[in-house]
């Protein structure tokens, strides 16, 4: 580990001395061709993996959590068809809905261990001890009630948040209904259990990152497959028909996307001008054409977020022209920019501030709107920056940065293309990777070289 740090940090100090177009001084960078290259778990064999994985994050990650955020108690509450965005981060698959009424009680025990408990008419499996199972729903609210003040708890976390919505799953309802059978004296001891819900949603467990990069590699093969002649006929292919080959090419593979892939196009004679927050088109690819995708798949509950770039090159090129080499090149070294600003504890608001300054002595055209992965796309932890905003962010901005979190490296550059008289070209680049605390490691390597239909 010592020997890779020193390498990053080498690569990353030689990056600012080479010329742009150079990217042997970059690190990390890695190619595909197919997905037919991994394996990809039936829907059947999945269930293991990801019950091994849940149950290990209950029995020792959520005591820790539950201990940082001094709780006694947390309620997970929520009805079929309006479920909590928690819940089925916290149960055993294969689990399609909270059915009828879904009461989940964790309560932190004096020896520091935390009791998963179930209240619910049809029992959930290990590693939840069903403390009720029968009766009407009047008969399901006492007995929670009942298994609260049993353990009288000082600190019942709730979910409920003014801010992150996925710290917001109480309904209105259920928790009037709560307030209802819970003793006056337990109401002040009903606290939002935001902290928690944002720490157990954005920390990633070892097993979990033994997996992911499987996961990532997953969603960058499908890209390379879409990026090549197999799927574009330059002057026949549209931008769409590349979006809907992904979309079905991830169908195909039993890999749900959590967002319709995206395909542009960006070509000399298009204007896109300096301050411009996005630069790209949709129709017929063509010779010349710069591509972009952006792509999003969760697999064993995991999930991506991958931006790379591509280009078709001309019948008399026998490779990238050099302007392009140059921009993908910037490209890179804004990421470096970037993730050098990693510190544990840094809020995300410190992060951008601290890379934009970089930037903007580097001379380079740059926007930040990197933002954590996990269980869902747009994971909570800390936003940095967003595409409509360059500086801080309230609240989501105002997190801090925890050792063993995912992340978005996302953003773009311009960069002005000689080829083109001097026209800009964006570079929007989107890559999967993780904090251990030092340094960020992307999942699957990221993009150095262009993806090339001939």
């Amino acid at each position: 580990m010592k020997r890779f740090l020193l390498a990053a940090s080498l690569g990353l100090l030689f990056t600012t001395q080479c010329t742009l177009a150079d990217t042997s001084s970059f690190t990390q960078g890695r190619e595909f061709t197919s997905a037919n290259d991994y394996q990809v778990l039936s829907l059947r064999q999945r269930v293991a993996p990801e019950n091994t994985i849940l149950n290990e994050r209950l029995a020792s990650l959520l005591p820790t959590l539950m201990a940082e955020s001094g709780l006694d108690m947390w309620l997970v509450i929520n009805r079929e068809y309006a479920e909590d965005p928690v819940y089925f981060t916290l149960v055993p698959q294969p689990t399609f809905a909270a059915r009828r009424t879904t009461m989940l009680v964790f309560h932190r025990k004096a020896d520091g261990s935390v009791e998963k408990l179930s209240i619910n008419r049809y029992p959930l499996s290990a590693p939840y001890e069903s403390v009720w199972s029968g009766g009407d729903l009047d008969q399901q609210w006492q007995a929670l009630a009942q298994e609260i003040v049993k353990r009288q708890p000082n600190k019942i976390g709730i979910n409920v948040s003014k801010h992150w919505p996925v710290a917001d799953g109480l309904s209105s309802g259920l928790h009037q209904r709560l307030l209802d059978v819970l003793p006056k004296e337990y109401h002040a001891r009903l606290t939002p259990a935001e902290p928690l819900v944002i720490r157990w949603l954005e920390q990633r467990t070892a097993a979990e990152l033994a997996v992911y990069p499987q996961i990532v590699s997953l969603a960058r093969s499908v890209i390379a497959e879409a990026f090549s002649n197999k799927v574009i006929t330059p002057g026949v292919t549209t931008t769409d028909d590349v979006a809907w080959y992904l979309r079905e090419r991830f169908e195909q593979l039993d890999l749900p996307v959590w967002f319709m892939p995206y395909v542009n196009l960006q070509r000399a004679g298009v204007a896109c001008d300096a301050d411009s927050p996005y630069c790209g088109i949709s129709g017929i690819i063509q010779r010349g054409d710069v591509l972009h995708t952006d792509v999003g798949i969760c697999y064993l509950k995991l999930c991506t977020d991958t931006q790379e770039m591509a280009y078709v090159m001309q019948n008399d090129e026998a490779t990238v022209p050099d302007g392009l080499k140059a921009a993908l090149a910037k490209g890179n070294r804004w990421q470096d920019i970037l993730t050098a600003e990693f510190k544990v504890q840094r809020s995300g608001n410190e992060v951008l501030a601290a890379a934009l300054a970089v930037t903007k002595r580097a001379g380079i055209n740059a926007s930040i709107y990197s933002h954590p992965l996990g269980f869902v796309g747009h994971a909570p932890g800390p936003t940095i920056g967003m595409w409509d905003n360059q500086g801080p962010t309230a609240v989501q901005g105002d997190w801090p940065l925890y050792a063993n979190t995912a992340y978005a490296i996302e953003g773009n550059i311009k960069h002005q293309l000689p080829e083109w008289r001097d026209q800009h070209v964006q570079i929007k680049l989107e890559q999967s990777a993780y904090f251990d605390g030092k340094q960020v490691i992307y999942l699957a390597g990221r993009q150095l070289k262009w993806h090339l239909i001939r």
